[in-house]
């Protein structure tokens, strides 16, 4: 199964796997391929009702987009649904 299948609208969908606060950044698992993605702030975008990293929670649903990187693929979006 490829990482497109797991489209929904125009994010993938994703977990949240870990949040570390201090440093403003994480990691999310892919719903679908289940390989893991990095994300930091400022490099990423929250859309929804919460704006910043510290309102994300392990274990949360959300989608997600992915930008190319000197470091390879990391979360350039991260939608949380209301």
């Amino acid at each position: 199964m490829t990482e497109a299948a797991g489209i929904v609208g125009r994010y993938y969908r994703g977990i949240i796997t870990r949040v570390y606060y201090g440093s403003e950044s994480g990691v999310l698992r892919s719903e679908t391929s289940g390989r893991e993605y990095r994300f930091a702030h400022p490099f990423v975008e929250i859309r929804g009702p919460i704006p910043r990293v510290d309102g994300l929670r392990e274990g949360m649903r959300v989608g997600f987009d992915l930008g190319r990187t000197s470091r390879g693929l990391c979360v350039s979006v991260i939608k949380v649904e209301g």
